[in-house]
């Protein structure tokens, strides 16, 4: 309750309930995930808006092996359940499956150490064709030198191939919470523009609820968008008496 509290208070208008699992350290089952309302009965209202703050669930799936990839390519009750679907690779191997082969919605990053492989520009490309984003978690930069010095040299690499397909993660401190101003000015260190740095925190978090929820319905979900007209459309459109005017 206080880290949404503190989310709301920064600007937030959506936040996501992670739930990690990491098959390497014990045997986990996927569990139902919780419902907000049983966590939150009565919840903030978005600054400037009558709307409430929107609290969605999220998985994340720590991988090391292989075999651990079989279970998201299950047609699982329980995953289907969850808004949002991330896999968190520690390997070449299982980084080039999740961005080719598995029906997630992110990609997690490691920041905290150098990275044991290089980002190749294939499988990111794949990724982004796909609706995947990647996501980089920023507390490390705030509370440790030499994480921090980690987290700008892997985001660096990565901005470099992936043309500013990238989202942010925060841990569950509210201490460790930054609004979406302050991160997208992090993100200008990680070697984003200032478009892609705001997009980081807005339009890309966008996009990756929708393609979640494209997995869950495995519907499609639609949006319009203006099309700019062109100038020879724009004339044709001019009143002639108008056109006379012009000309005259």
């Amino acid at each position: 309750q206080n880290t949404l509290i503190v989310c709301f208070s920064v600007g937030y208008s959506a936040v996501a309930l992670n739930h990690v699992i990491d098959f390497k350290e014990k045997k986990q089952e996927i569990i139902k995930p919780v419902s907000p309302s049983e966590l939150f009965p009565s919840l903030p209202i978005v600054q400037g808006t009558s709307k409430r703050i929107k609290v969605l669930t999220r998985l994340t799936l720590v991988v090391s092996d292989p075999s651990h990839c079989n279970l998201l390519r299950s047609t699982s009750a329980n995953i289907r359940l969850y808004d949002i679907l991330a896999v968190f690779p520690k390997t070449e191997k299982l980084f080039h499956i999740a961005c080719t082969t598995l029906d997630v919605d992110l990609v997690c990053i490691n920041v905290t150490e150098k990275l044991p492989f290089y980002f190749r520009r294939p499988p990111v490309n794949m990724a982004i064709d796909r609706g995947i984003y990647f996501e980089l978690l920023y507390t490390p930069a705030i509370k440790d030198s030499t994480m921090r010095r980690y987290t700008i040299s892997n985001a660096i690499s990565l901005m470099q191939i992936c043309k500013g397909k990238v989202s942010s993660q925060s841990e569950n401190k509210p201490l460790e919470l930054r609004g979406p101003y302050d991160v997208a000015n992090l993100g200008l260190l990680f070697g984003l523009s200032e478009s892609e740095a705001k997009a980081a925190v807005s339009t890309n978090c966008r996009a990756t609820m929708l393609h979640g929820e494209t997995r869950k319905t495995a519907c499609g979900v639609v949006y319009t968008v203006k099309k700019p007209r062109k100038v020879e459309e724009e004339e044709t459109t001019v009143p002639a008496c108008k056109k006379a005017k012009t000309q005259a």
